[in-house]
């Protein structure tokens, strides 16, 4: 006889804005979402380093056919740089590397540096980074103590705020396009100033449109304990967003019955008034949401991804 069968999990959809804590990797916060909610399928939306709290979303069952769209998302972090110190892994769980006096480093010093990294630039991508080359991930090779060249990479900051200056460590808030390393950030902004640095503190503020203080992130114990509470699972399943939240900034495109059904056999459909291009969230006249769709040169929808 055959080995009995593998509960598969519970067939769960929706996105938990997990607060993810200190010491924690991503994936090991993701795995306890997942055997918390006893879901089939579960997958986060960009990795957070130990040393990072924050802003982790967990997409689970037909969410995480859309949690790339998250992963190419902006993202916000609020950074404490310690200012004279450098480590190897531009964090305070580096070695330290090289110590320099703060010295001729004033507020309007600060802010001078911070506006030389607005807009497009190129950054270096970190040896202590999941990156491959050559099939394998750069911080394997930087634990062997080999540095390899890495090409630079363009990102975007849309924004670089100075919160607080309490010497010898600033307080920034970042607002940066995906890819980008705010632990190199900090190391080129301490290296520019003339004395180095490295993330001391980082946390994770926002991911596309879900951002701190608009939205409530939940914290892995507000789960664990609602895991053991009657009606686990009601009031677990009560903490997703609807996975048409995590596209909310894109226009709503709703669709007749017949547009619907070609729509969801893969064909591209005419709709009337519909933006005139870029992505769109799809409804269904009962306005159930279907999917994502990209307006085509010729003004159809195409499906570009459905539930």
């Amino acid at each position: 006889m055959g080995g009995k069968r593998r509960n598969p999990g519970r067939d769960v959809t929706g996105i938990l804005l997990l607060d993810k804590p200190l010491g924690l990797t991503s994936n090991d916060a993701l795995q306890r979402i997942k055997r918390l909610y006893r879901a089939a399928k579960a997958g986060h939306t960009g990795s957070l380093d130990p040393l990072a709290t924050g802003l982790l979303p967990v997409c689970l069952g037909a969410a995480t056919k859309f949690s790339a769209f998250l992963l190419d998302a902006d993202k916000r972090y609020r950074v404490r740089v310690r200012l004279g110190v450098t480590t190897t892994t531009a964090d305070a769980e580096g070695e330290v590397v090289e110590t320099k006096p703060v010295v001729g480093v004033d507020e309007a010093r600060v802010r001078a540096v911070l506006e030389q990294f607005l807009g497009l630039i190129d950054q270096l991508p970190p040896m202590y980074s999941a990156i491959k080359q050559g099939g394998e991930r750069l911080y394997k090779l930087a634990r062997q103590g080999v540095e390899v060249e890495r090409a630079k990479r363009p990102i975007h900051i849309f924004s670089l705020d100075l919160l607080a200056c309490e010497w010898p460590e600033i307080e920034l808030d970042v607002h940066c396009s995906k890819g980008t390393y705010v632990r190199t950030l900090a190391e080129d902004i301490g290296r520019e100033l003339g004395c180095g640095g490295h993330v001391s503190r980082l946390r994770r503020t926002g991911v596309g449109p879900y951002a701190e203080n608009v939205v409530e992130f939940i914290t892995l114990d507000q789960v664990r304990d609602l895991a053991d509470q009657e009606g686990a699972a009601a009031r677990l399943d009560a903490l997703l967003l609807p996975l048409d939240s995590a596209l909310g900034h894109w226009p709503a495109v709703r669709l007749s019955a017949d547009a619907a059904f070609y729509l969801q056999q893969g064909q591209a459909v005419l709709v009337p008034q519909a933006p005139t291009e870029g992505l769109v969230r799809l409804y269904d006249v009962s306005k159930h949401f279907l999917g994502v769709g990209e307006i085509q040169d010729d003004g159809k929808v195409q499906p570009k991804r459905l539930v």
